[in-house]
């Protein structure tokens, strides 16, 4: 069947739900069982959805999934609206992004009632990358992955909490909330510490953590150097921390060349990402005399 004839199907099937729907309003429906037919009417709007999903017409594929969510709130069945609308939700993300996030708070609504929080976290997350990717707010992204850590927190999910935390902690550096990267950063860090899974990964939070105390000032910057080496004893032997040294030594000597020769030194061997050469760029910047790129 090609996609015209499964539109046409699924039409067929939207015109029956609303039927059913009718029909469960009238008096005799009313006496006698009108809920059944609202429980057929949600299946019906269900297979038009996917029908219209098989179609690729998403936008009418997220409204009959939101009919079907408003119809199983009738019949009180919590969760079967929410998954609904958590379906409605990936349906819009390919064809409306904003009325994709609708859909997806309307199920966190759902399921925070039902304290099903982990869930909730994991769909705070979908709307933020929505706003990462799609509408590319990043502000309202930061809001969603930190509602999304308070979550996994309050659930004991840490690892989980701390992905969402280190995205926060990525963003406010490049929105120059510095301050707030840093706690994120050394909280994270710290707890990696403690972890012998983890605790390779705790060197490179504390560098990142040190690189926005750099951005804000360079005395702050060399300060924290040395916390984190008395708090991270293998912290001082990595190459993070050798490079830290390096560039700390440039700033001090206003030696723009020293600067990026270990910059390039470092990034021959660890490839630096476009967070770590943003970061870096604006600790050049400050150097006096900077007309040149980093690499």
């Amino acid at each position: 069947m090609d996609n015209s004839g499964k539109e046409a199907e699924a039409m067929a099937l939207l015109a029956e739900a609303e039927r059913k729907v009718k029909n469960s309003q009238s008096f005799f429906s009313g006496l006698f069982g009108g809920s059944s037919k609202i429980e057929e009417a949600c299946e019906i709007y269900t297979r038009a959805a996917n029908m219209f999903k098989m179609a690729k017409n998403w936008s009418a594929a997220g409204n009959a999934f939101c009919q079907a969510a408003q119809l199983h709130l009738q019949l009180q069945s919590k969760h079967d609206a929410a998954t609904c609308f958590v379906d409605a939700g990936n349906a819009f993300k390919k064809a409306d992004p904003q009325e994709a996030i609708n859909c997806l708070m309307r199920a966190i609504e759902i399921y925070t009632d039902m304290g099903r929080f982990t869930i909730a976290a994991k769909h705070h997350i979908s709307i933020a990358e929505i706003y990462e990717t799609e509408l590319v707010d990043i502000e309202k992204a930061i809001a969603h992955y930190e509602q999304s850590a308070d979550y996994y927190k309050g659930e004991e999910s840490n690892s989980s909490a701390n992905k969402c935390l280190l995205k926060v902690a990525g963003y406010a550096a490049q929105l120059e909330q510095y301050q707030k990267a840093i706690d994120i950063y050394e909280q994270v860090g710290t707890n990696a510490m403690d972890s012998p899974l983890l605790k390779y990964s705790a060197k490179d939070y504390f560098f990142k953590a040190a690189l926005c105390h750099f951005c804000i000032d360079m005395l702050n910057a060399k300060l924290a150097v040395q916390k984190y080496e008395e708090l991270f004893p293998a912290f001082s032997g990595s190459r993070e921390c050798m490079l830290m040294k390096k560039l700390l030594d440039a700033h001090e000597e206003q030696n723009i060349d020293s600067y990026t020769e270990a910059v390039k030194e470092y990034d021959t061997i660890s490839r630096l990402d476009q967070w770590l050469t943003t970061m870096l760029l604006r600790i050049k910047k400050t150097i006096q005399g900077d007309e040149e790129d980093l690499r």
